[in-house]
């Protein structure tokens, strides 16, 4: 039982883990990389659809991404969407094709996305140490149903830091990369 409870909180940190990951694709590095625009959406004939499903979003150089709708009445929707997003791009029409430059980044900005990845952490920290509270709150009622001892609780909830440590230190990995990522020039 034990054993089941720690297994489960691993797996939803992990699950923690690669929801950062996912998180940390969405700031800007000093490259082009399609998936800064992954969780972009474009108005689609009046509902929101994710960017990827009207148009192909491609690298043209370390520099500039290229976005190439499947409709020629998306091109204006599309750029819209580019220029009110956080990102401070400003894209430019050329026929069917959006080409999208990427400024490089300014001292000022690097340092603005490494507190934005900061907070990212942190609410990948605090969902970590939450996921810890229930798998103690399920050790603690299993010893009020009288199901574990003591001792297993304190053994359990050892096991359960150990793998909260754990995952807090592969937070500190990820973000420590993101980081070195964005202050390279």
């Amino acid at each position: 039982m034990i054993n089941d409870i720690v297994k489960e909180a691993g797996d939803r940190m992990s699950k923690s883990i690669d929801s950062l990951h996912h998180e940390l694709k969405g700031v800007r590095t000093g490259r082009a990389n399609t998936s800064l625009l992954d969780g972009m959406t474009v108005d689609y004939y009046g509902s929101a659809t994710a960017l990827n499903q009207v148009a192909n979003v491609a690298v043209q150089d370390s520099r500039t991404l290229t976005v190439t709708p499947w409709e020629k009445t998306m091109i204006q929707p599309i750029e819209k969407a580019i220029m009110s997003s956080s990102l401070g791009l400003n894209p430019v029409s050329a026929g069917m094709t959006i080409r999208i430059p990427l400024p490089p980044l300014t001292e000022e900005r690097r340092k603005e996305l490494v507190k934005v990845v900061g907070s990212i952490a942190e609410n990948s920290k605090i969902a970590i140490r939450n996921i810890r509270r229930d798998a103690n709150t399920s050790l603690k009622n299993l010893l009020n149903d009288k199901d574990i001892t003591e001792d297993d609780l304190h053994g359990g909830e050892k096991q359960i830091q150990d793998v909260t440590d754990q995952y807090v230190k592969k937070v500190d990995e990820v973000v420590a990369e993101k980081e070195k990522e964005l202050m390279e020039i």
